[in-house]
């Protein structure tokens, strides 16, 4: 990613909750959760964040052509309750996105293990040798001109996972800088939004479900 092709949406924060432990906000599309590499790349949401609140500390990221739920700590305390909810799989996180072709069956279950592909980083890949297991549910919601929209629950966590198993499904998100090809990338964003965010809050435990609006 060079200075060039990073020109980041200059919206405002979109807070979802707040409380006296968590910080939820709605990430745009085109946005890094964390600093890249170089002084061109420091812009990021995190930054945005501690600007407003400089307690908050990062727990997990969005990709940055992923819009969405991210939740944010603010206190060691919480960061670290956070941090072995998302380790030990006890949060529950739902997506939307916009595919390419019309998915034939209902529902299903990806079970694909992922590396990262080298030559082509930050592409990630299927790999029955070295990938880590990764598995994503996924439902069809309907049937749209070119393609169908569906909701994906990953079960665990990969980098690009629900990407690459969309593409080892046959149907590619919509706008995938990394792995759609011809028509199917001719979108203005990747069409993958994170809708929402179930988790065990720290003070007290009690479940606590935060979603966002999808913006297409």
């Amino acid at each position: 990613m060079d200075n060039a092709a990073y020109n980041p949406p200059q919206d405002d924060l979109v807070i979802l909750h707040e409380d006296h432990e968590l910080l939820f906000l709605d990430k745009p599309a085109g946005l890094l959760s964390v600093p890249g590499r170089g002084p061109h790349l420091a812009d990021c949401l995190i930054a945005r964040v501690q600007a407003v609140f400089p307690e908050a500390l990062l727990v997990h990221r969005l990709d940055r052509d992923t819009s969405g739920v991210i939740v944010f700590a603010r206190s060691p305390m919480a960061q670290r309750h956070l941090g072995l909810q998302f380790e030990n799989r006890q949060t529950r996180k739902q997506y939307v996105a916009r595919v390419w072709g019309q998915v034939a069956e209902k529902s299903g279950r990806i079970d694909l293990p992922l590396t990262v592909d080298w030559p082509n980083r930050p592409r990630q890949m299927v790999c029955h040798d070295t990938g880590r297991p990764a598995q994503t549910d996924w439902a069809l919601l309907r049937h749209e001109d070119t393609g169908s929209r569906l909701r994906l629950s990953p079960v665990t966590g990969r980098s690009h996972q629900l990407r690459v198993h969309m593409l080892a499904m046959g149907h590619p998100i919509l706008g995938d800088p990394f792995y759609a090809e011809g028509a199917a990338r001719d979108f203005p964003r990747l069409m993958l939004h994170a809708r929402e965010l179930r988790l065990r809050h720290p003070d007290g435990g009690r479940g606590l479900t935060v979603t966002a609006p999808v913006p297409f």
